[in-house]
């Protein structure tokens, strides 16, 4: 079994961590005015990072009975539908956990006690999801001693996969912030029209992604524009609380 050098685990551990930390400050920001307590943001945080050898787990086991000895590119390019289908599966395995953090961080406690808490959670389990898995990413060429592609691997998923990760949650979260003050059969069926959009956007992304290069600049801009999107409706998630409370 091979003995990982501690430094080397420590600067991929950082590498994930800490563009992860940059974009949690961000969106915490957003709440100012009614943060969530730190003990239940940790929590999905660290949820979130406990979430990813789960999915990893399921996404292998997927692999072995899907796709074989035949890497993903490989078996779009001869069998798109079942490629798709690997990538629908990943997924839903990634989704579903983020959501499971969230909801056990903080969506099932009484502190999620206002529209925005629900976004908040989601996004924060999801920053922790990315940070562990980024981590992962970037682990191999450190240890390769390959400083520059650690850097670039690093970079890429800090404006690519992490945003990703903060705008499928997001999804979930905005449907749940909208039902908020609903009844939970309501509730229940908002926050499922939420998963299975964060379910397509993740798979279609990951699909654009391994076609060509075009696809790539086409699902990194669809990206960045939904988080535009994204913040603007958080604009409007804070008024819902005000508006319940008016008499």
């Amino acid at each position: 079994m091979p003995v990982f050098p501690l430094q080397t685990l420590l600067l991929a551990f950082l590498g994930g961590l800490l563009p992860a930390i940059v974009w949690l400050s961000f969106w915490l920001r957003e709440d100012d005015e009614h943060p969530e307590p730190n003990k239940y943001l940790v929590l999905s945080f660290v949820y979130g990072m406990l979430a990813v050898p789960v999915a990893l787990a399921a996404q292998l086991f997927i692999n072995h009975f899907l796709l074989g000895s035949q890497d993903i590119e490989a078996t779009i390019q001869i069998t798109p539908l079942t490629g798709f289908l690997v990538l629908l599966v990943w997924s839903i395995t990634e989704e579903l956990g983020k959501y499971w953090a969230a909801y056990h961080g903080g969506l099932k406690r009484r502190v999620d006690d206002e529209p925005m808490d629900d976004v908040i959670y989601m996004i924060t389990a999801a920053l922790g999801f990315a940070a562990l898995e980024n981590a992962l990413f970037i682990f191999g060429p450190i240890l390769d001693g390959n400083t520059e592609l650690a850097i670039a691997t690093g970079n890429m998923r800090f404006i690519g996969a992490t945003l990703l990760h903060i705008a499928a949650s997001s999804l979930i979260g905005i449907f749940r912030a909208f039902s908020h003050f609903k009844l939970n059969a309501v509730k229940k069926r908002y926050t499922w029209t939420g998963i299975i959009l964060a379910i397509t956007l993740h798979a279609l992304f990951n699909l654009f992604i391994l076609l060509h290069t075009d696809s790539m600049f086409l699902a990194f801009s669809s990206v960045w524009i939904l988080m535009v999107v994204i913040i603007f409706i958080f604009e409007r998630i804070k008024s819902l609380h005000i508006e319940q409370i008016k008499p």
